[in-house]
């Protein structure tokens, strides 16, 4: 009986630990609401100001930080995907910020270290990079694809950064709209129906075993870019690569 008792008032602290957490993440939204300026299929960031005023990120980075990993796991998975897309790009930002000014991210770092592999933060009570929030969570344990236009690595070439923080209430909505925007963004993807060719981010070449097949990956071009090009057609299609811009995506100024 005592030893039952115990349990329950483990799992009853636990649970209440676990609802601290806000899972609106309203302090991010508000940052990106402040510094982030959107420009219709992209966005950039005024990383110069938020440089200068950056105490709600800090105060939201330490938040991220102070999860458990036993309070994380009793989270819903909707949760936890919101959570880690956050922390990724909230992340990002801050490596950003601690080398500013800098052309590019790919600038940070030494010649055989690699930005993402910086082991600069905390996160789930572990020393971590950025690949392996993307890497080693989020595409091992999630296989989602289309959470590759939603972290974003605060380049040009990246798809566009939200203004609003992921919620587990508008995770699905928010992954969907950020995959149409990506790809209807004919800087970076398009469909030439003369040559039926897709023209597409390098994204997909990186990260092709996300997608299937490369028939997978048609349909799920055909799907998103609303073309609605018979399956004969995409059979026969052709795929090539838009080249993918690394500088900064910084917005100066008002």
């Amino acid at each position: 009986m005592k030893k039952s008792i115990i349990l329950f008032l483990f799992v009853l602290c636990t649970n209440l630990a676990a609802e601290e957490f806000d899972h609106t993440h309203q302090v991010f939204t508000k940052i990106l609401s402040t510094h982030l300026k959107d420009l219709g299929p992209t966005s950039s960031i005024n990383y110069k100001a938020l440089k200068a005023q950056p105490e709600q990120l800090n105060e939201y980075l330490i938040k991220l930080s102070s999860v458990k990993r036993v309070h994380y796991k009793n989270w819903k998975k909707d949760q936890q995907l919101a959570f880690l897309i956050n922390a990724y790009n909230a992340f990002t930002i801050k490596l950003i910020l601690d080398h500013y000014p800098v052309d590019s991210i790919k600038d940070i770092g030494g010649l055989f270290s690699s930005p993402w592999k910086l082991r600069f933060f905390s996160l789930l009570e572990e020393k971590m990079h950025l690949d392996q929030i993307e890497h080693e969570i989020i595409r091992k344990e999630f296989k989602e694809p289309r959470i590759h236009f939603a972290v974003v690595c605060a380049s040009i070439g990246c798809p566009k950064l939200q203004a609003k923080a992921y919620t587990a209430t508008n995770l699905e909505k928010n992954l969907e709209e950020a995959t149409k925007t990506f790809l209807k963004d004919s800087n970076r993807n398009r469909y030439l129906p003369d040559k039926n060719e897709f023209e597409i981010s390098k994204i997909f070449k990186w990260y092709d075993e996300d997608f299937g097949s490369e028939l997978d990956l048609k349909k799920f071009l055909n799907r998103h870019m609303d073309l609605n090009n018979p399956l004969k057609k995409l059979r026969t299609s052709s795929i090539d690569y838009t080249d993918y811009d690394w500088s900064l995506n910084e917005h100066k100024g008002k």
